[in-house]
């Protein structure tokens, strides 16, 4: 192509981008979308007499695909994967192995062959970090929520690499390989280990050096020129361009100067990837999506409500609480950048067919719409949950979350550590196991049947049955060593949540201990047994491992509705107790202080309730003349009101009917974040509260809560916050 063809291109582009830009902008819509349609706009399938070339913005698309890559890089050091990986880490693996598994079942349900399954479950499951932080920025969302989410986006774009890798490699042979997966993953690691190693003693240190010529141009040009470099060696040894653009970022992150590299390269990586996501819309095609209008419709509906699920769930059992779980996974359902390289990694290699491509970009600017007003929501939605589970339930997610912080605030012995990590091992060692042995039966059976039959003269099916059968053998004493080291690893952390019961006496502690240990073996369940339903689905017949799955966690969900019941009439028992203590402990503090720590032996007699504290309603709290339901306090912050005492009466477990009145003393239990929300409800003094928070996001909490309960038309607004 000539160089007038080129800047015609480029201009074209640009210019349609920059428009759609401004305009997407003073919408106060997500400006990727708006890319999206500049592409349609300038595509082939639309009759607009405004046409780039297809393959020249291909070409430059790719620029920004290197570009992205090497700026979230920029954001990735050794010691921030620890840190968000001990947070998220787990919730971004449950996540991703529900989303492939529901994606890879969709694509089965539409009809798609095993290959194209594969693609449309890793479709569906890395969610879109630009989206996302140009929907946080808009909206303004701050606090613990998105630590989470951008330690689970994190952890998701690691995971896109690798599917990316996975996926190039298996797309060249059109089929799936267990020995070709290994063989790729183990060249994966030679590759990684060499290239960050030589990288770490060299990329830095050349930085550092470019940077004390205090040139910006200069640290510009071999930042980008390093990043150039890495991209074009992974793909000399067939990896992807953006997993060398990636670790390039990380290797110069190490250097220190990250932030003013960052700086430096914004603006050349925001035009590469504006020109990224026009090339992106220039592949939709509008009669593909009528015609497969199903697809589109069934992936959305998966990528919105499974996100939704997913990290909710994997969130709440790691312990962040309902609200801030609920919050992380409405803001996460979406599918953005990784997508579009996955689909067409499977386009241009031929083993799927073309429009599953504009489907998954149909798919992306759907959820990209639907995004800001999830987020919108999510502080109701959050709020509401509480009004759908089952009182006991209701129980158990309140204190949980409490439960939790009390495991992880306990110092842990040397030797309680090392028993720890063995039974994670013994625990990763038993899905290990079952994996491989599921892959195996798979891949040798047909070899086996023909030999055995050949040796004994047994019919092949006969012979193909009684592999399975000595598989499932073989399988059973796995699955049941992983539900009993689950249930250890259980029994160790309620230890470190509630002190053994002497010898002799009766253990107060029996219903949150064993409330705790059967949610703790839901967990482990779940976050084993879905990856590995997950990598084994596309090697077994169809829905047989979910089936297998669904079934443990009913069994868990049962045992998990008995103890719930017990937990609930413990937590009542604990409110006469409270109400009673209230009653003599104000009756000597009177006046004295807006709270006051309830006596110490209360948690010793009826242990699991968390700390429970007494604080004493002022005048001027929004919850005066207002119902606990109205309040709805539980739902909105974690927080539990146990009891309630107004002057001589005692009122435990009080009815959502109770209404709150000035100088009122409720006893409320929960994690420490939950309760210091509550304290600024009922005796506001956001001073302290912010001390209290150590600033985690407690003014999000606050003004979310503060805006419905002034949003409410029966009663004069007066707000709690300053």
């Amino acid at each position: 192509m000539d160089s007038h063809s080129f800047l015609q291109n480029l201009a074209v582009v640009l210019c349609v981008a920059a428009v759609a830009t401004v305009v997407f902008q003073q919408l106060r819509q997500p400006v990727v979308f708006g890319y999206l349609l500049a592409g349609m706009i300038i595509g082939p399938h639309i009759p607009i007499p405004l046409v780039a070339d297809p393959q020249t913005v291909r070409a430059l698309s790719e620029l920004g695909v290197i570009l992205l890559m090497f700026s979230l890089g920029l954001e990735f050091s050794i010691r921030k994967l620890v840190q968000v990986s001990q947070k998220a880490g787990a919730v971004a693996v449950f996540e991703c192995s529900i989303m492939i598994s529901v994606g890879y079942l969709v694509g089965q349900m539409l009809g798609l062959t095993r290959m194209e399954s594969i693609f449309a479950g890793a479709i569906t499951g890395i969610s879109s970090t630009t989206i996302i932080v140009k929907a946080f920025q808009e909206q303004k969302v701050k606090g613990r929520v998105t630590e989470l989410v951008f330690g689970i986006l994190i952890i998701e774009d690691l995971i896109a690499i690798f599917l990316l890798t996975i996926l190039t490699t298996i797309s060249r042979s059109g089929a799936v390989s267990p020995k070709e997966i290994v063989l790729t993953a183990m060249r994966l690691a030679m590759f990684l280990t060499a290239l960050i190693g030589f990288g770490i003693l060299t990329v830095p240190r050349a930085i550092r050096a470019v940077q004390k010529l205090g040139q910006p141009e200069t640290t510009l040009v071999a930042s980008i020129g390093i990043c150039f470099a890495a991209a074009l060696l992974a793909l000399s040894f067939g990896y992807s361009v953006a997993l060398g653009a990636f670790i390039a970022g990380s290797l110069v992150a190490e250097s220190g100067q990250q932030v003013e590299i960052e700086n430096l390269v914004r603006p050349v990586r925001d035009m590469f990837a504006a020109i990224f996501f026009v090339s992106v819309g220039m592949m939709i095609d509008p009669t593909a999506l009528t015609e497969h209008w199903r697809a589109v419709l069934a992936l959305t509906l998966a990528v919105v409500f499974g996100k939704v699920l997913a990290v909710t769930t994997g969130a709440f059992l790691a312990g962040h609480g309902r609200r801030t779980a609920m919050k992380a996974g409405m803001s996460l359902a979406q599918i953005g950048e990784f997508s579009f390289i996955i689909a067409s990694v499977g386009v241009a290699s031929g083993v799927i067919r073309g429009w599953l491509y504009p489907v998954a970009i149909a798919v992306s600017a759907i959820t990209t719409l639907t995004t800001p007003l999830l987020i919108k929501f999510s502080n109701r939605a959050a709020a509401s949950i509480d009004h759908w589970l089952p009182e006991p339930l209701q129980t158990v997610a309140a204190l949980y979350g409490s439960w939790i912080e009390r495991v992880r605030s306990v110092p842990r012995a040397p030797t309680e550590r090392s028993g720890t990590n063995r039974i994670i091992r013994i625990i990763l060692l038993d899905a290990a196991l079952l994996t491989a042995l599921v892959i195996g039966v798979d891949v040798e059976i047909d070899r086996l049947s023909v030999m055995v039959g050949g040796m004994t003269g047994m019919p092949a099916d006969r012979v193909r049955f009684m592999v399975v059968l000595i598989a499932g053998v073989i399988a059973a004493p796995l699955m049941y060593g992983l539900i009993t080291s689950a249930r250890t690893l259980g029994n160790q952390l309620a230890r470190r949540a509630f002190s053994d019961a002497q010898k002799g006496k009766v253990d107060l502690a029996d219903a949150p201990r064993r409330a705790l240990v059967i949610v703790v073996q839901l967990a482990v369940v779940l976050a084993v047994g879905i990856p590995v339903v997950a990598i084994t689905q596309p090697f077994l017949p169809p829905h047989q491992g979910a089936f297998v799955l669904t079934l443990l966690t009913l069994v868990l969900l049962v045992a998990l509705w008995k103890n719930a019941t017990n937990l609930q009439g413990h937590a009542r028992a604990g409110a006469q107790i409270i109400a009673s203590a209230l009653a003599s402990e104000m009756a000597s503090t009177e006046g004295a202080s807006h709270e006051t720590k309830l006596f110490e032996d209360v948690n010793a007699i009826l242990p699991g309730l968390g700390e429970p504290v007494a604080i004493r309603v002022v005048p001027q709290s929004i919850a005066v003349g207002r119902s606990l339901a109205q309040l709805n306090l539980r739902g909105a912050t974690g927080a539990t009101v146990l009891a309630i005492k107004r002057g001589t009466q005692q009122i435990p477990t009080p009815l959502g009917r109770e209404v709150i009145q000035s100088d009122d003393v409720v006893a409320v239990a929960g994690a420490h974040d939950a309760i210091a929300v509550a304290r600024a409800i009922f005796a506001p003094d956001v001073t302290r509260i912010r001390d209290d928070l150590e600033g985690a996001e407690v003014e999000a909490e606050l003004q979310a809560l503060n805006d419905a309960l002034l949003a409410e038309p029966k009663r004069t607004p007066r707000s709690f916050l300053p």
